[in-house]
């Protein structure tokens, strides 16, 4: 039965320990929360840790976290590989990889190894969240919390109700946001919610703009970013989230609204298909293997 007001949250979990998953246990444990972190890989939670502690020490040198304040924060992030981390947890947030199959069985696993009081979250980008809650025995505590990336960084979270997301969820979630110093906005849930509805097809035409021969990498880029005043183009944009997730999200944008406007460019499937994924494998729409990024077409 759905409880009466908000749940107060002091311990969050955090499964997926890639860029999005790091970024937010950072912003947790800084924001004060004790924090478990979970990944298939112990080398990927290690790294992770690294890569947190690092960003930490970059706003410490621009005066933007205290030193002590550091070292607190980063006591409180325990890692591990086992569900079993979850089990006093009173809200966890599933960042893993922009595919349903996979966010399905997280959650089918997980829901053993959580107290019945607990809520869950999925940072997709995309996909339903009533979907995605029928894999849980808890549809009124799930519900949808998507950072931008980089987390420590961009300050909007996307807030998406299920349909059956009751009300002291939601409160609970948006306040959480306010906690991490986030900004949270209220979207429906329907494919690519607000930000990906918008920005996924101006990155897919800036690819068929590409593919059309309109243009080079260089140009349209340049074009975007001294024309419309984009801090950068929409091709090193799309490198930058990953081509992968680019094509990932307009396949459910297509699927979902079933308007042929959504159709992912082939240019775009192709450099997916090659392994060309952006800047996490050294190429996308440009080659980042050198001393500074070089167009690929």
């Amino acid at each position: 039965m759905a409880t009466a007001s908000p749940i107060t949250i002091q311990t969050v979990g955090v499964i997926g320990a890639g860029q999005m998953g790091s970024g937010i246990a950072h912003v947790c444990a800084l924001a004060g929360y004790d924090v478990h972190m979970s990944d298939l890989d112990q080398t990927v939670l290690e790294r992770a840790l690294g890569l947190i502690d690092q960003n930490m020490t970059r706003q410490v040198a621009r005066g933007r976290v205290k030193q002590e304040d550091k070292d607190v924060a980063l006591k409180r992030i325990t890692i591990g590989t086992n569900y079993d981390l979850f089990n006093a947890t009173d809200f966890v947030i599933e960042a893993a990889t922009e595919r349903e199959e996979i966010k399905r069985d997280i959650f089918k696993k997980l829901i053993p190894h959580l107290k019945p009081s607990a809520m869950i979250a999925s940072n997709t980008s995309s996909i339903s969240i009533t979907r995605l809650a029928t894999s849980t025995d808890r549809p009124e505590h799930f519900i949808g919390m998507h950072f931008m990336n980089p987390v420590p960084v961009m300050t909007l979270v996307e807030v998406i109700r299920g349909i059956a997301t009751d009300e002291p969820t939601y409160q609970s979630v948006r306040d959480l946001s306010l906690k991490l110093g986030k900004t949270p906005v209220g979207a429906e849930d329907f494919p690519g919610f607000i930000v990906n509805r918008i920005l996924l097809p101006m990155i897919n035409e800036a690819i068929y703009t590409l593919h059309e021969g309109v243009g080079s990498v260089d140009a349209i880029d340049t074009a975007m970013h001294l024309g419309a005043n984009h801090p950068m183009g929409p091709l090193a944009l799309a490198d930058f989230i990953g081509l992968d997730t680019c094509l990932s999200i307009m396949q459910v944008l297509y699927e979902g609204l079933a308007d042929s406007k959504y159709r992912p460019c082939p240019l775009l499937v192709k450099y997916v298909e090659a392994g060309w994924l952006g800047r996490k494998s050294n190429r996308g729409f440009y080659d980042y293997r050198g001393e500074k990024p070089v167009p690929t077409r």
